[in-house]
């Protein structure tokens, strides 16, 4: 169980990462191959998903890709 918490998280980060990724290249006319079918639907569109990937994987790395400690004192 605790592995698929890690594969999450890191999952979680990858997204956010392109999603940051995709925000700084949409700047220089220039997207993430992967990325490219985010413009289809129009300029703003684009944009909320963008956000949306930011916002979706910014979570899965917070809930599940930080080792949780037990400390006992």
């Amino acid at each position: 169980m605790e592995n698929i918490k890690t594969k999450l998280g890191q999952g979680g980060l990858v997204l956010a990462a392109m999603g940051i990724m995709s925000i700084v290249l949409s700047l220089f006319n220039y997207n993430i191959r992967l990325l490219a079918w985010i413009d289809m639907w129009g300029s703003t569109m684009g944009w909320v998903i963008r956000v949306i990937l930011i916002i979706l994987g910014g979570g899965l790395f917070i809930f599940f890709g930080r080792d949780t400690e037990d400390y006992d004192e």
